[in-house]
């Protein structure tokens, strides 16, 4: 029977691209979202992050990307150090210009707009029109249906094809962290796994990757590190292979049933004192509402 890890973050050999440390974050001053997240996201690494609806994953987003404040929401604690320097107070178009890019959920895409009128609204920040063809073949590498569809409207792309497109635009931006906020949402299983394989692309191309997805199976398959939140706090983590064969991490996200009983408490690391002493906390996993 495994037991789960409690490996404090990521593993890859790179300094830390992305910390988050003891953050806590409301809305409206009432609703406490996060409730003092430690996560890390080391250079050159894919780090996923799981959790049940309403466990935080969209609010961290937020954070991190500049656009907490257009929700509402205040960090009531904690801190976000992107590269070494802070990123409390910078606003979304500051986060992307330091390489900081996120995809949002649902696709976001501009459907009047033609693929590569939508790609080009992507590469705004990035100057000369040489250094933007040069990201337009890279893309259409890529995602060669693009490059096909280049002149059509994306509001008349395929579920799949609008996801690419959405990526294809992040991608524009030349960011040096990619924020993916649940990339295979509404997607078949055989395109889920084409996403899965251009994230490993994207990676291998040099960009970090924070990815929040839905699909565990897909996340865990391409991430080299994971973080699973629970009601605003991180219950476990650690090397993505070793969690994908914990049972409860099975039994809760992959859908196999485990021996153990479904109310076991989890004992996991979740961080240090001031001290220097690791934090601990007993937490159950929730699964995802369907």
């Amino acid at each position: 029977m495994s037991t789960p890890t409690t490996a404090p973050g990521p593993t890859a050999a790179g300094p830390p691209i992305l910390e988050v440390r003891d953050l806590a974050v409301s809305y409206g001053g009432a609703v406490q979202a996060l409730r003092g997240v430690d996560l890390s996201v080391r250079e050159g690494s894919v780090v996923a992050l799981l959790g049940s609806n309403g466990a935080g994953k969209t609010t961290l987003l937020r954070t991190l990307s500049g656009t907490l404040r257009l929700h509402r929401g205040r960090v009531e604690r904690g801190e976000v150090l992107y590269r070494g320097g802070s990123l409390r107070g910078r606003d979304p178009a500051g986060c992307v210009a330091a390489g900081l890019v996120q995809v949002p959920e649902g696709r976001r895409i501009f459907t009047r707009l033609s693929v590569e009128e939508n790609l080009r609204a992507g590469g705004l920040s990035i100057g000369g029109r040489s250094t933007r063809s040069a990201d337009y073949e890279r893309i259409y590498e890529m995602f060669p249906v693009l490059a096909d569809r280049r002149a059509q409207r994306a509001g008349l792309l395929s579920g799949g094809e609008q996801q690419m497109l959405a990526m294809g635009r992040g991608l524009m931006a030349r960011p040096k962290l990619l924020l993916l906020d649940e990339p295979s949402l509404g997607l078949a299983p055989r395109i889920i796994g084409q996403i899965g394989e251009v994230i490993r692309e994207i990676n291998r191309q040099g960009t970090s990757v924070l990815l929040v997805e839905q699909n565990a199976t897909m996340a865990l398959g391409v991430a080299d590190s994971a973080f699973v939140l629970d009601v605003g706090k991180v219950s476990l983590s650690g090397p993505a292979a070793e969690l994908a064969r914990t049972d409860a991490v099975q039994r809760l996200y992959l859908g196999n049933a485990g021996e153990e009983p479904a109310d076991r408490p989890l004992a996991t690391t979740t961080g240090t004192t001031t001290g220097g002493r690791a934090r601990t906390a007993t937490r159950t996993l929730t699964r995802w509402s369907e």
